[in-house]
């Protein structure tokens, strides 16, 4: 886990646009997981401008989001569906066909979550994942005591979920993809600013791995990259060291820390 410390979002986001448009550029059909919140807002917004001004192709970018809240349709104001596409999705050149977002009004549940499965295989499976951290220390809407093998399903939120989304006009329910999905993508990219963020982070990266904290099975996957800013990443034990190992992967691997 490479733990990459900034002093300002700001900073983090730039380096994180850098990171996903070089593996766009790379890659000739390359497979996005998506995240919705403040977090990634200033890494689309980077995005969006490389799109606008360096002429940045997501024409054949393939996109898969984390989660939608269930019993919401795609317009409803506070949908996720709604939400990536005003942030993010509209501001580019992807496909409308190639953005996938999980079904929040399907009547069938467990219908919609085995299906969404199937898409992110029948795409190839996931290049790089970006995610946020909750308040709780979940990914998704992996709550505490999510199993660390589940895949897409109907979670019950929390209510310092429900909380933080500051709003009684969303339901309690929401379709994930599960810590197991998630943990499929190649490569990881999570985002953790604000102090508020500090205790979560710290347990993730550096307590037990435990369904309690379901962002601390990260720590069993080969390539993850946290990018934090100075407030999120106060409280952490090990910040010399993770400052050396920053040193050493701009020598051998400056892809990785978006320097090239």
């Amino acid at each position: 886990m490479l733990i990459v410390i900034d002093q300002t979002p700001e900073r983090s986001c730039l380096r994180a646009a850098k990171i996903v448009a070089a593996l766009i550029k790379k890659k000739p059909w390359p497979v996005l997981g998506l995240a919705t919140g403040k977090s990634p807002l200033g890494l689309y917004r980077e995005l969006i401008r490389m799109h606008r001004e360096e002429g940045l192709d997501f024409s054949r970018v393939t996109t898969f989001n984390l989660d939608e809240y269930y019993g919401i349709a795609n317009d409803h104001p506070h949908s996720f569906f709604r939400q990536i596409h005003q942030e993010f999705l509209d501001h580019t050149n992807i496909r409308k066909e190639n953005s996938h977002v999980p079904n929040g009004s399907a009547p069938d549940f467990e219908k919609t979550c085995q299906e969404y499965e199937k898409a992110i295989l029948d795409a190839g499976g996931i290049d790089l994942q970006i995610l946020g951290i909750g308040r709780t220390g979940h990914i998704g809407f992996n709550e505490p005591t999510s199993s660390l093998a589940s895949r897409t399903r109907l979670k019950t939120l929390s209510n310092e979920t429900i909380e933080d989304n500051r709003n009684n006009d969303i339901p309690t329910v929401a379709v994930t993809m599960g810590i197991g999905t998630i943990l499929e993508a190649r490569q990881m990219l999570m985002l953790a600013f604000g102090d508020a963020k500090a205790e979560a982070l710290v347990k993730a990266i550096e307590g037990p791995i435990t369904s309690s904290v379901s962002a601390s099975a990260l720590q069993l996957h080969p390539n993850v990259t946290v990018l934090a800013d100075e407030a999120a990443a106060a409280n952490l034990t090990h910040r010399d060291y993770y400052g050396r190992v920053v040193e050493q992967t701009a020598k051998y691997s400056p892809e990785r820390l978006g320097l090239i």
